[in-house]
C-alpha cells in the first residue's frame, strides 16, 4: 500500500518560517519609528496607538491610503527596494498633511507570490525610514505570500496612514480668495506618478542605466524617493495662516489644484517661476507634449501652499529655512470653470 504524500504549507508554496524570519529582521527598523503613544510591540493582531487627547481639545483623525503604482517595476528591475519603501510612506503621508494633520502611525501591506526575506526586509527598512522622516510610528503591517498568484512584478505594496488635526485647524480651502498666492515646493523628481508613461518613454528611446540626463544618471533620478513634506508643512501651519495645501500627485498641477479651490475660482500659473527638473526636460525632449506633462506629472512642484499676499514673504522664508526649494508660482483667480491655466 502506497503511503499518502505528506501535504505541508511549505510544499504548497507558503514558508511560515520565512515570514517569522522577516519579522525578526525588521524589528530594529520598526523600533526606530516608535512614538510615546504606541502601546505594545510588533507582532500583535493589531497595532495600538493612544489618541493624543491630552494635548488636543477636539482631535479629528485623518486617514489616507495609497501605493507606488508602476514605479515598483523600475524599483525591482534596478534593485531600489529601499527607495520604493520610502515612496510608499510619502504618497500616503503627503495626502494626510494637506488637511493640516500630524501623521501619527502607518501600516503597510506587501503581497508576493514567493517571499524573499532579504528583499522584503529592505522594502520594510525603507518604509521605516519614511516613517522616521514623517514622524509617524510604524505600528504593524501584513506580508502576504500568495503562491500561484499571477503578478507582473515580484511584489506589490499598499500603505495606510492615520494623522490627527484639531477640528478648528482643518485646512479645507474655504478661506481661499482671489489674488491669494500659490507657493510651489520643489519635488525630488516624478515622485510616484506617471510611471506608466515614463516606462513607455524608456522603451521608446532605449534609455537604460547608462543614460545621463544633466549631470546624473536618468535611472537614478527616476528612482529618487518621493519627498516627504510633513515636518515642513507642520511648521508652516504653526507660523502662517495657510489657506490651502495641495499634494501634486496623479493628475499633475492641472487636476490637483482645483481640488482645494472654492467654486468659481481657478488658478493662473507662470511656468517660468520655477526651474525645470532634468527628468521633465528629458520627457519633453522624447515627445511628451506640454499639456500632457501638466496633467500627468508634478513638473518639479511636489506640493502647493496657498496663502494671502501679506503672508508670502514669511511663508517663503520659513520654507527655505526648512531646506525646501520654494517659489511663488501663481495666484488664485476668478474662473467659472475652476481651471488651472499655465502660461
Amino acid at each position: 500500500m502506497r503511503a499518502k504524500p505528506r501535504l505541508t504549507y511549505k510544499a504548497a508554496g507558503v514558508n511560515i518560517d520565512a515570514g517569522q524570519a522577516l519579522v525578526e529582521r525588521i524589528k530594529g527598523a520598526v523600533a526606530r519609528t516608535r512614538r510615546v503613544e504606541v502601546l505594545g510591540d510588533l507582532g500583535g493582531f493589531g497595532g495600538l496607538f493612544k489618541v493624543p487627547v491630552d494635548r488636543m481639545q477636539r482631535p479629528v483623525l485623518v486617514a489616507g491610503t495609497d501605493g507606488v503604482g508602476t514605479k515598483i517595476e523600475l524599483a525591482i528591475q534596478h534593485d531600489a527596494h529601499e527607495n520604493v519603501g520610502i515612496d510608499l510612506v510619502a504618497m500616503c503621508v503627503n495626502d494626510v498633511i494637506v488637511i493640516g494633520a500630524e501623521p501619527l502611525f502607518f501600516l503597510d501591506y506587501l503581497v508576493t507570490p514567493r517571499l524573499d526575506v532579504d528583499i522584503a526586509a529592505r522594502v520594510v527598512g525603507g518604509i521605516a525610514k519614511g516613517c522616521e522622516l514623517a514622524g509617524a510610528a510604524l505600528i504593524g503591517g501584513e506580508t502576504a505570500e500568495h503562491p500561484g498568484l499571477e503578478m507582473s512584478v515580484d511584489y506589490d505594496l499598499a500603505g495606510f496612514c492615520v494623522g490627527v488635526v484639531e477640528e478648528n485647524q482643518i485646512i479645507d480651502g474655504q478661506g481661499i480668495r482671489v489674488a491669494d498666492a500659490i507657493i510651489g515646493l520643489g519635488s525630488s523628481g516624478p515622485h510616484s506618478n506617471g510611471f506608466s508613461l515614463i516606462r513607455r518613454a524608456l522603451d521608446h528611446t532605449g534609455a537604460d542605466e547608462q543614460t545621463q540626463v544633466g549631470d546624473r544618471p536618468l535611472m537614478e533620478q527616476l528612482l529618487t524617493p518621493t519627498r516627504i513634506y510633513a515636518d515642513t508643512i507642520l511648521k508652516l501651519c504653526r507660523e502662517v495662516s495657510v489657506k490651502g495645501i495641495v499634494h501634486i500627485t496623479g493628475g499633475g498641477l492641472i487636476e490637483n489644484i482645483p481640488r482645494i479651490l472654492p467654486k468659481g475660482l481657478g488658478a493662473r500659473l507662470d511656468s517660468t517661476a520655477w526651474p525645470s527638473h532634468p527628468v521633465f526636460d528629458w520627457l519633453r525632449d522624447v515627445g511628451v507634449a506640454e499639456p500632457e506633462m501638466l496633467r500627468t506629472f508634478n513638473c518639479g512642484v511636489g506640493m502647493c501652499v496657498i496663502v494671502s499676499p501679506a503672508e508670502v514673504d514669511e511663508a517663503l522664508a520659513l520654507l527655505r529655512n526648512c531646506g525646501e526649494d520654494a517659489w511663488v508660482i501663481g495666484k488664485v483667480a476668478r474662473d467659472r470653470y475652476g481651471k488651472v491655466r499655465v502660461s
